[in-house]
């Protein structure tokens, strides 16, 4: 294979990871944050307890992160054709991958809403503050830089699950290193796919633990 053939499939499966990674990780941020939210604001002394709800959404999240990614990438497969009309593909992979990252991430950005001050909760209390004022203007400031670090670590996570869809016809990086570097033992080409990965989780990474920095008020 020509090095100009190997580029021109690094290429494309390097934006076919790049769309997977993050329209699963924009869906993860979109419901993962609200979920950790209410598992925090309905946990026993949360600001909003109801222990029936808390149990129930904690059951959900812990239930789809026991499950391995590879066995849940297969289990959805009905699931994955009756939304997108198909299995196979860049677009089919997202499935699976948002199903997988919703509750990891939801534990994540959980973690880091237990660890603000509740003294500062408190305090917005004894002002008058309701739930919502005390969601908006201190949890959520107030965990920013753990929220985004954590999000950081959901799209890296998400980077190496996107390479195992390849797996089963995914697209991406993955397939690439897959379909070329070991059944057809193209050398270059599994050496190049590392190489791409390494370079994009370091530099996801690095955006990630900038971005926190700055948010960071401590």
């Amino acid at each position: 294979m020509t090095t100009d053939v190997i580029l021109s499939l690094l290429w494309r499966t390097f934006w076919e990871t790049v769309w997977m990674t993050g329209a699963s990780g924009l869906i993860s941020l979109i419901i993962g944050l609200p979920l950790g939210l209410a598992l925090v604001v309905t946990s026993r002394g949360g600001i909003a307890e109801q222990l029936a709800v808390n149990g129930v959404l904690a059951a959900l999240v812990n239930g789809f992160r026991a499950v391995p990614f590879v066995i849940l990438l297969i289990a959805l497969i009905p699931l994955t054709r009756l939304i997108v009309g198909t299995a196979l593909g860049t677009t089919a992979a997202i499935v699976p991958l948002t199903i997988a990252a919703i509750p990891y991430y939801a534990r994540i950005a959980e973690v880091s809403l237990r660890e603000v001050d509740r003294g500062l909760i408190d305090a917005v209390r004894a002002m008058g503050g309701n739930r919502w004022t005390i969601i908006r203007e201190v949890l959520v400031p107030e965990a920013m830089p753990g929220i985004v670090a954590g999000f950081t670590v959901t799209l890296v996570t998400l980077i190496g699950a996107s390479a195992m869809a390849g797996t089963i016809g995914g697209g991406g990086l993955g397939d690439l290193a897959i379909r070329y570097g070991y059944q057809r033992f193209e050398t270059g080409v599994m050496v190049a796919v590392v190489v791409v990965l390494i370079i994009l989780v370091c530099g996801m990474q690095w955006l990630g633990d900038r971005l926190a920095a700055r948010l960071d008020r401590r």
